[in-house]
């Protein structure tokens, strides 16, 4: 499948998916978002994917926001359904995907693009990102999840101060509040995002997809996080893989998963 603003690359089980607009610092606009929601579509019902890497294109820039051009003209209710929309198509379609998604920051990432890199599983950034929620200097808020998972990983405090003075932080900081779990040098950013791909792979597709829904579970409102817990290890225990892994335990062997 071809895409006009994305990069496909698969290799051993990790599809990488680089946002390809560097001349718009990779800005996220409609027709970029549809196209993720297609790819990740793609991605869900390729069993031969097992975990994504989400990046940008050139060396500047992971996604340096959305595209205000787009917008700028929009009434309250097409603000509405501007971010009602993105919510559905792609930020929650990642925070929710079953397999698992890492953010590869490889520069700035400011507005939808830290919004995005936010509802990644987990994030690497390379040494010179730059990372920020910049909307109230436009009249605005972030609209797609940022007052809200931004809170939910730095702290109420921490995302108040972001958001409010529309700043940037770099990337040691960003590592120091718990936003990235790693900062490498840029050159190193996708062989880092490799080698965790590789560990995650050594694991029991079925277990990764419950832990993400349990894990999500304790971030959603009205959801019992500890209840979902339970019903997702009860459920392991009816698949192969429990079966595999197990037995492999008691056998004192490397388990072989999705056979």
């Amino acid at each position: 499948m071809s895409f006009s603003n994305l990069l496909i690359a698969d290799a051993d089980g990790i599809r990488t998916i680089t946002i390809n607009r560097p001349d718009q610092l990779n800005a996220l606009n409609s027709a970029t978002i549809g196209e993720l929601d297609q790819a990740l579509n793609h991605a869900q019902a390729d069993k031969a994917v097992r975990v994504l890497i989400i990046t940008g294109s050139g060396p500047k820039a992971f996604v340096a926001g959305a595209d205000i051009k787009e917008f700028a003209h929009f009434s309250v209710e097409e603000g509405k359904m501007l971010s009602a929309e993105g919510h559905k198509q792609l930020f929650d379609h990642v925070e929710h995907f079953e397999k698992p998604v890492i953010a590869a920051v490889n520069g700035f990432a400011l507005g939808g693009g830290l919004e995005l890199a936010m509802s990644c599983h987990f994030r690497v950034a390379s040494d010179n990102a730059r990372m920020g929620l910049p909307e109230t200097s436009l009249g605005v808020i972030p609209g797609y999840g940022g007052t809200q998972r931004l809170a939910r990983l730095v702290g109420k405090g921490k995302a108040m101060e972001m958001i409010f003075t529309a700043g940037m932080i770099k990337a040691d900081e960003a590592l120091q509040w718990g936003l990235v779990n790693h900062v490498v040098p840029q050159a190193e950013l996708l062989t880092k995002c490799n080698e965790l791909a590789a560990a995650i792979m050594k694991n029991s597709p079925t277990a990764l997809a419950s832990a993400i829904r349990a894990v999500n579970a304790g971030y959603e409102p009205g959801a019992n996080g500890m209840q979902r817990e339970i019903e997702e290890f009860g459920k392991c225990f009816g698949t192969p893989d429990f079966i595999e892994g197990t037995g492999a335990f008691l056998e004192k062997r490397k388990p072989v998963f999705g056979k």
